[in-house]
């Protein structure tokens, strides 16, 4: 008889984290992709650019994020290229959670965090059913989530300045990467304001994160 391998998918079992700053919304993640117990990738990118002014977080399946950016990249497109205006961070979460609803009973298996500044910054979670819920402090989601939103809940103070929000999502990360063997790899961080969606460079989050 024939030995049946089973084609293991490709995950990022993770940690992401959403953060509501001073005139500006931080997005945080860790870089690694899992495949059963492989790590398939040390350089996944878990924080994604949907818009000039939003970003989005993922955590699940690889090959249905990825197919879930390009399907709403291309909505908020069509969007701009209809109302001739760039679309509100509610408006854009709510059609997303629109698409994940229409999929419930076959479901893009993923934990979302949207983020980003329209006339203030704003933030929210979704979840693979379809469920959206405004966050006014923070987020976390992934299999690293219960370490971070232990940092986050000690660290957090309304009205944070930028740099220290940075400095608080990448000690929530590194906690995570400490505990959770899904989470790993390094840090990817984006902050997202009045000029827009800003990725932070490498040596930067080094020194952040130190």
């Amino acid at each position: 008889m024939e030995e049946q391998h089973e084609i293991k998918p490709l995950k990022t079992g993770t940690t992401t984290i959403g953060l509501i700053a001073k005139d500006a919304v931080v997005l945080g993640a860790d870089r690694k992709a899992t495949m059963g117990y492989l790590v398939a990738s040390k350089t996944a990118k878990k924080v994604l650019q949907i818009d000039d002014h939003i970003g989005m977080t993922i955590a699940g399946l690889v090959g249905d994020a990825q197919a879930l950016e390009r399907y709403i990249k291309a909505e908020l497109r069509l969007y701009r290229l209809q109302e001739d205006s760039r679309i509100t961070i509610k408006a854009a979460s709510h059609l997303v959670a629109n698409i994940l609803y229409g999929r419930r009973f076959y479901p893009y298996y993923v934990q979302l965090i949207v983020g980003g500044y329209d006339e203030k910054p704003r933030m929210f979670s979704l979840g693979a059913d379809g469920s959206v819920l405004e966050e006014a402090k923070y987020y976390s989601s992934g299999s690293g989530s219960p370490m971070a939103f232990g940092v986050l809940e000690h660290g957090f103070r309304k009205g944070m300045p930028v740099d220290e929000a940075k400095k608080l999502v990448a000690k929530a990360v590194k906690a995570a990467m400490r505990r959770d063997i899904g989470s790993g790899a390094g840090i990817d961080m984006v902050v997202i304001d009045s000029k827009g969606f800003r990725r932070i460079d490498n040596d930067e989050v080094k020194r952040i994160a130190k």
